[in-house]
C-alpha cells in the first residue's frame, strides 16, 4: 500500500499524510465525552463503593448491585446521574418526578456536566498527546513503537491530561458523593462550574488540585496500560489472522485493554478519590497524602478493599475504553476519507 500512495496522500518524510493536531485533540475529547454518555451511573456507583466503610464505618453497601438499587431507591434515576447532568429548573429541581413540572419550563437550563468537563480537559489532553507522539515515533515505512516505547507515551499523556482535568475530577467526585452525605453536610452543587466557583472562592484555588499527585500516579498507571495493551492487544490480534481492523477487533482489544487497566489502577484510584472528598476535620484534613489513604484502607477495612468497587470500574473502564476508541478510530478513518483521501 506505501509504495501506490500517491503523493497528495503522503508527507514529505514518507510517512502518511495525517490529521492535524488540532484534530487529534478535539477526536480524543468528543471520544471521550460520547462514551462518558453511556458510562456515567457506574463511575457514580464505583466512587460510591470507594466511599463506602469510609474512616472504620460500616460499609453501607454490600455489592455493587446493592450500591445501585439503593441509590435508585434513595435518590430515584435522575440520582445516578448525579455529577453528570445539572439540571436546575430556575430555584427548584425535578422533585417527585421524571418530569419537569409545566410551570418551570421555560427556565430550564442544561448544564455542563462534571463528567463531560472532565473527559473535554482530561480525555482531550492525554489522547491527543498520545497520539501525536505515537505518530511521531512510527517509523518511516510504517513501523509502529515498541512496547515499553508506547507505555512511556501512554505515561506522558496520562501524567499531562491528568494534571490539566484535576478540577472538573474534583467536581465530580464531590457531586458523585454527595448524595450518600447527611443532608446538613451536603455540599449542593447545582453543576460543575458552580463547584469550581464555590471550591475556589470557599476554600481556595489550590483546592482545585486536591490530589493532584494521585490522580497524576493514577493516570500514569491507568494510561500506560491502557493505550499500551489497547495498541498491544490490538496488534497482536491484527498479527494473528483471525480479525482484521474494523469494529471487532477495536471491540476486544478493548475489553482485554479494560480489564489489564482495573486490575492495575484501582489501590491507585481509591487513594485519589478519598482525597477528593475528604473533610478538615478540627483543621486538619483526614488524610495526609495517598500512602496515608492506602495504608489505612488497608488496616481498618482489609488488603482486598483496595480493589473495592472493582465490578461496576470495570463495568464503566470496558465499556468506556470500548466506546472511547471505537469512536476514535470511526472518526479518524472519517476523517481520512473525506480528507485525506485524495
Amino acid at each position: 500500500m506505501a509504495a501506490t500512495a500517491s503523493p497528495a496522500a503522503s508527507g514529505m518524510d514518507g510517512k502518511p499524510r495525517t490529521s492535524p493536531k488540532s484534530v487529534k485533540f478535539l477526536f480524543g475529547g468528543l471520544a471521550g465525552m460520547g462514551a462518558t454518555v453511556f458510562v456515567q451511573p457506574l463511575d457514580l456507583v464505583k466512587n460510591r463503593m470507594q466511599l463506602s466503610g469510609e474512616g472504620a464505618k460500616t460499609r453501607e453497601y454490600k455489592t455493587s448491585f446493592h450500591a445501585l438499587t439503593s441509590i435508585l431507591k434513595a435518590e430515584g434515576l435522575r440520582g445516578i446521574y448525579t455529577g453528570y447532568w445539572g439540571l436546575r429548573l430556575g430555584s427548584r429541581l425535578w422533585v417527585g418526578s421524571s418530569r419537569p413540572r409545566p410551570d418551570v419550563l421555560t427556565p430550564l437550563l442544561l448544564r455542563l456536566s462534571a463528567g463531560l468537563l472532565r473527559q473535554a480537559t482530561y480525555t482531550t489532553t492525554r489522547l491527543g498527546i498520545y497520539t501525536v507522539l505515537f505518530e511521531r515515533l512510527t517509523g518511516a515505512d510504517g513501523t509502529p513503537p515498541g512496547f515499553l516505547l508506547k507505555a512511556l507515551i501512554g505515561m506522558t499523556a496520562g501524567a499531562t491530561g491528568a494534571f490539566v482535568g484535576t478540577p472538573a475530577e474534583v467536581a465530580l467526585i464531590r457531586m458523585t458523593a454527595d448524595g450518600r452525605l447527611p443532608a446538613d453536610q451536603r455540599r449542593g452543587y447545582k453543576n460543575v462550574f458552580n463547584a469550581l466557583i464555590r471550591i475556589t472562592r470557599e476554600e481556595g484555588v489550590p483546592t482545585l488540585w486536591r490530589g493532584c499527585i494521585p490522580t497524576m500516579a493514577r493516570a500514569v498507571v491507568v494510561n500506560a496500560a491502557q493505550l499500551a495493551s489497547y495498541s498491544q492487544s490490538k496488534q497482536f490480534l491484527l498479527d494473528s489472522g483471525y480479525f482484521s481492523d474494523n469494529i471487532l477487533c477495536h471491540f476486544c482489544a478493548s475489553m482485554i485493554s479494560g480489564l489489564v487497566t482495573t486490575a492495575a489502577s484501582m489501590p491507585v484510584d481509591i487513594a485519589k478519590t478519598r482525597i477528593q472528598n475528604m473533610r478538615m476535620i478540627d483543621g486538619k484534613p483526614e488524610y495526609k497524602n495517598g500512602l496515608d489513604v492506602l495504608f489505612k484502607v488497608v488496616r481498618y477495612e482489609g488488603f482486598f478493599s483496595l480493589w473495592k468497587g472493582f465490578t461496576p470500574y470495570y463495568a464503566r473502564l470496558g465499556p468506556h475504553t470500548v466506546l472511547t476508541f471505537i469512536f476514535l478510530e470511526q472518526m479518524n478513518k472519517a476523517y481520512k476519507r473525506l480528507f485525506l483521501s485524495g
